[in-house]
């Protein structure tokens, strides 16, 4: 993997949630081959082995397990695991989370209609729910599981993963939106809560990058940019999606110590410019 630059993780230990995903992989692949001894954690154990074959194959450490991020008893197992292995946790990468198709809206605006489309009064409760538990619980149990053993370390690091729909939502998506500004929040709140023993906090906010999230919210079947799309691209300069790698650089930063050693409690945009453009 080409780093933007070099940063030395070497006797670090990470843990990436969702470390599997689009973007978790990249997180994994990077720390890894900064020479920390990366933990990913996903629920597909296919994916999972994929990255970490990836990152043996580069001549990096890793191993991987199947874990839901919202079951602490399960999570407590994979901690010990991890620390028999490699070591207490220094880097937590919070990266699981997602979207639902029955919590998202079939109209940017509401307009009545008899057409079976989905309107806010009938998006599924269940569905919210579990939106909200995967990305703010599915945020808050690891924190739980894997900081305690943290508390006091030199350089211990949280990252976790917000979304400039945390600054303004977007249209359709009114619970994922709420989830991210949920986490923008919990990493404030964190921040602070775990400034006197060395743990710092902060987040990325991605703007709009390809993954398996979006794809059907961005692309039609045949892997054309929806109007949706269309309409990101001409609210973003840079008038492209970013790339998974383009992230890297704001992890290696806010993970490293000797980098960011006074930098705690933010959430940093990589949106293309996404966030400072009026519009018009």
């Amino acid at each position: 993997m080409n780093l933007p630059f070099q940063v030395d993780l070497a006797g670090k230990v990470a843990v990436v949630t969702g470390g599997s995903g689009v973007l978790g992989a990249v997180f994994s692949r990077a720390l890894a081959a900064s020479g920390a001894k990366v933990a990913v954690l996903a629920r597909n154990e296919e994916k999972i082995e994929a990255v970490v074959s990836q990152i043996v194959e580069a001549g990096g450490e890793a191993r991987g397990f199947s874990v839901d991020v919202l079951d602490k008893e399960r999570l407590v197992e994979v901690r010990t695991e991890i620390v028999d292995r490699f070591g207490e946790v220094d880097i937590l990468v919070n990266g699981a989370g997602g979207n639902h198709p029955k919590a998202t809206t079939s109209m940017e605006y509401h307009v009545p209609t008899e057409d079976d489309c989905q309107t806010f009064f009938n998006l599924d409760p269940l569905a919210v729910n579990e939106l909200m538990a995967l990305n703010f619980s599915g945020t808050l149990i690891p924190t739980q599981v894997f900081a305690e053993g943290m508390v006091g370390k030199e350089g211990a690091t949280i990252l976790n993963v917000s979304s400039m729909n945390a600054f303004t939502p977007l249209t359709k998506i009114p619970a994922y939106s709420g989830a991210k500004a949920a986490i923008s929040n919990f990493t404030q709140w964190l921040a602070v809560h775990f400034s006197k023993v060395g743990i710092r906090v902060n987040a990325v906010a991605p703007g709009f990058f390809l993954t398996e999230q979006n794809r059907e919210l961005l692309l039609d079947e045949e892997g054309n940019f929806k109007e949706r799309a269309n309409k990101i691209l001409s609210q973003t300069p840079m008038n492209r999606f970013g790339e998974a790698d383009e992230l890297v650089g704001t992890l290696l930063w806010l993970v490293d110590a000797r980098a960011s050693s006074f930098v705690n409690g933010i959430v940093v945009p990589v949106d293309g410019g996404f966030s400072a453009y009026s519009g018009v």
